[in-house]
């Protein structure tokens, strides 16, 4: 366990014992004034923003008590490159003095040592706190007063799956106790070899059976199994957020699907793909279909449609999709809607209460086009439905970068405390922000002032003559590999960030080219696939990665760019030349 105490406190005090003192001395909880900067952020009208607490690991998901603690999960294990901390994964934080800050944070729960990884569900119920680690739901006794808990968790749920491309396993839990896990699909499409050109789908899709969908489970139960059982709802592909509404309505976020062109060209073009399908907010009901992998949502057509796995060609043919449940609202593709909160709180102006905020993390697969979410949006509902269009609530979380590898921070969890305040949490840096209300209560959801409504707009026009691609670079020189040239080198340059031909090489292995959750680095000299010479790497792009030894992305043959046998040799000639860079760029 560790604890940290703000401004000189004792170590020796306790939160219970600080929290009892400042009540017995009627201290009132100050007004937080606005930061010059919001940490960082940019808001909608009237709100403002408090860095909550920093460099805490990879925040995930978050839960609000109503005595002030606020816990959050943190997660590990091979999505990230980087080290854990040695503590907890689980943290327990509290703003003793009322200054937007947290003044005492507490680590606890599975430790590296010993054998954890953390997760990303987390959630608060009749006295306890659950938190998903490691394939499993762990139920912590909380003792009133006291924020950490001091026995050791049950077991509430075991073996739910860790393999695949998405491990992750949100949750929720609703006033009868019903524990509601999130089971996200293994593959992107459910294709014969995943993420593979032309690749058909399994037919039926046998991985629906165990993921893709929700699961219900009794959370005052422990010992409870994973199985095909206790499947409350199905084609969902990746529901990362999960909320209720005041009248018990249950909703979920959907990562759309990705690589439609890259998979199926002669359907697509790269615009399309970049742009297709949409992120969703779903209303969550027993028994349900919402269409993964058979179908996607095309938020222009504003319908399911056939996905090209099952016969699709497009866009055009509905089929079977005309009998899947669709979406409630839409939003661009590939964003990556990682967590929604329902606004119960009483302290936002009218229009935002009942609404729905959610966090995206961010894109990595709309090349050619420019990435785009990396912030927090508000949707407005009533009765269950949407109220008119998104509004982008925060924005600044990229730092102007607007790239996976790149982006200073990316929303990943969001919970409303008892005092109204909501709490955004990022999973680069470990940064939690507070953002409360400071106007009179007139402001309506409005966009943000600087921040972008949407990530679609086409890029900026080129004159006539064109542009040098190099000019106004400032880049260290790479080397030039034996047999190639310094030329082939540059236009692999452009290749890979997508400049050229199409090339998404960046997206899954990083603007630098030092890898991502979805592909390894490319300037490590480490080399799963080939030797590493110009050759090996020229075949290895050509023929493409159906089965990654560790990553989660598969990788299509030519990376999924129609690169010619000339825009091979460059990206060869690239990857080579960072591989052997003494300061690649």
């Amino acid at each position: 366990m560790t604890i940290w105490f703000h401004r000189g406190l004792r170590a020796a005090m306790t939160l219970a014992t600080l929290v009892t003192v400042m009540a017995a001395t009627g201290q009132a909880v100050a007004q937080t004034r606005c930061p010059v900067d919001n940490g960082g952020l940019v808001l909608s009208p009237g709100f403002c923003a408090t860095v909550f607490a920093d460099n805490l690991g990879h925040v995930r998901h978050l839960a609000a008590a109503a005595d002030g603690t606020l816990y959050a999960n943190t997660w590990s294990g091979g999505y990230y490159s980087t080290a854990a901390p040695a503590a907890g994964f689980l943290i327990a934080l509290k703003d003793v003095d009322g200054d937007g800050h947290a003044d005492v944070v507490q680590r606890f729960g599975a430790t590296p040592r010993s054998g954890g990884t953390g997760g990303t569900g987390i959630a608060l119920h009749d006295g306890a706190l659950y938190a998903e680690e490691n394939g499993r739901i762990l139920r912590y006794a909380l003792t009133p007063g006291v924020s950490m808990p001091s026995a050791a968790p049950t077991v509430v749920v075991s073996g739910l799956p860790l393999t695949g491309d998405h491990p992750m396993h949100p949750f929720v839990i609703d006033a009868k106790g019903n524990l509601f896990v999130d089971v996200a699909s293994a593959t992107n499409s459910c294709q014969v070899e995943n993420r593979m050109v032309a690749s058909r789908g399994v037919d039926p899709c046998i991985e629906k059976q165990t993921r893709g969908g929700i699961w219900r489970y009794d959370a005052a139960k422990s010992g409870q199994v994973f199985s095909p059982a206790e499947r409350y709802a199905s084609g969902i592909r990746n529901a990362e957020g999960l909320s209720f509404d005041a009248a018990g309505r249950f909703f979920a976020t959907q990562h759309g699907r990705d690589q439609l062109y890259q998979d199926w060209p002669r359907f697509y073009t790269a615009e399309q793909s970049a742009d297709l399908p949409a992120e969703e907010l779903m209303e969550i009901t027993k028994g349900a279909d919402y269409g993964w992998p058979e179908c996607y949502y095309d938020q222009h057509q504003k319908k399911l449609v056939l996905a090209p796995e099952y016969g699709g060609d497009g866009g055009k043919t509905v089929g079977l999709c005309a009998q899947r449940q669709g979406p409630i609202a839409a939003f661009p593709g590939h964003w990556a809607p990682n967590a929604l909160a329902i606004y119960l709180g009483d302290k936002f102006p009218a229009s935002y209460r009942g609404g729905a905020f959610i966090a995206f993390h961010g894109s990595w697969n709309r090349a050619p086009l420019p990435q785009g979410g990396y912030n927090v949006v508000f949707q407005p509902l009533v009765d269950g439905k949407a109220a008119g269009p998104f509004i982008v609530f925060a924005d600044g979380f990229d730092g102007g970068h607007k790239e996976p590898d790149r982006a200073a921070f990316r929303p990943s969890g969001l919970a409303v405390a008892s005092d109204g305040a909501l709490f955004v949490s990022d999973d680069v840096h470990g940064r939690i922000w507070r953002i409360t209300y400071t106007g009179n209560g007139s402001d309506r959801p409005t966009l943000a002032s600087g921040a972008s409504s949407t990530a679609t707009a086409s890029r900026p026009a080129l004159p006539p003559e064109g542009i040098h691609p190099d000019a106004g670079r400032k880049t260290p020189a790479l080397p030039t590999p034996p047999g190639a040239t310094a030329d082939q080198v540059a236009l692999g340059d452009r290749i890979y960030h997508g400049q050229a031909s199409n090339g998404a090489c960046s997206g899954c292995h990083g603007f630098d080219g030092r890898g991502t959750p979805l592909g390894p680095p490319l300037n490590a000299k480490q080399w799963a696939w080939s030797d590493g010479s110009l050759a090996g790497l020229r075949d290895i792009i050509a023929k493409g990665v159906a089965r990654p030894k560790r990553y989660q992305g598969a990788m299509p043959p030519m990376g999924g760019s129609p690169l010619s046998q000339q825009d091979l040799a460059a990206v060869s000639a690239y990857v080579w030349a960072i591989s052997h860079a003494k300061d690649t760029h």
